[in-house]
């Protein structure tokens, strides 16, 4: 049995519930809720744990907040003896535009602080991951709010169909591996 650490990154507490940098959060609780999957309290984060094949899955919402995200991380890794390798991180991104959704094996943190103290505290940035693109409709000197806001009406009519995608990538990356999975999912 093959065991994988699927990570949403996002901040606990109401007032970021809904917000744009909570996807990664948004897009595991849609996961888990298809894959009839509840989460616990625990140590450092949210856990949620399911089965596909022959794949197990640990599912985390850290409770760090995202800034340190990385404390999470590296405990569940360490506790569950995953390896590097078996590490999904979900993460929103500035950078692409808004439902764009991106995997990769490996990266930078492009800015991102969730994604700089995983790297941080791992000690390297080669980990998979997958970008949701959030887009960057905002003003100068308004990340921040942009980042932190609630989505738009049309952005939530696009959301659920954004998701279903999610729903099947996580599996595709656990029994799959990442490279027929980016290679199926990319661009779509």
């Amino acid at each position: 049995m093959n065991k994988y650490l699927i990570v949403g990154l996002g901040n606990i507490g109401d007032e970021y519930r809904d917000t744009r940098h909570n996807i990664g959060f948004k897009m595991l609780d849609a996961f888990a809720e298809a894959s009839n999957v509840t989460f616990e309290d625990r140590r450092y984060g949210f856990v949620g744990r399911c089965r596909v094949k022959n794949a197990e899955m640990v599912l985390l919402k850290p409770s760090t907040y995202m800034n340190l995200s990385g404390n999470a991380v590296r405990y569940w890794m360490q506790e569950e003896k995953i390896p590097l390798e078996n590490l999904l991180v979900l993460v929103d991104d500035l950078n692409i535009p808004f439902g764009t959704i991106r995997i990769r094996k490996q990266g930078s943190a492009g800015g991102h602080n969730g994604l700089k103290h995983i790297e941080q505290v791992l000690g390297t940035a080669n980990y998979a991951r997958i970008r949701f693109g959030i887009g960057n409709e905002y003003t100068r000197g308004a990340q921040i709010g942009y980042v932190l806001g609630q989505w738009t009406e049309d952005e939530e009519k696009i959301l659920p169909d954004r998701l279903a995608v999610i729903k099947e990538i996580i599996p595709s990356f656990c029994l799959q591996g990442i490279d027929r999975t980016m290679n199926q999912y990319n661009g779509k």
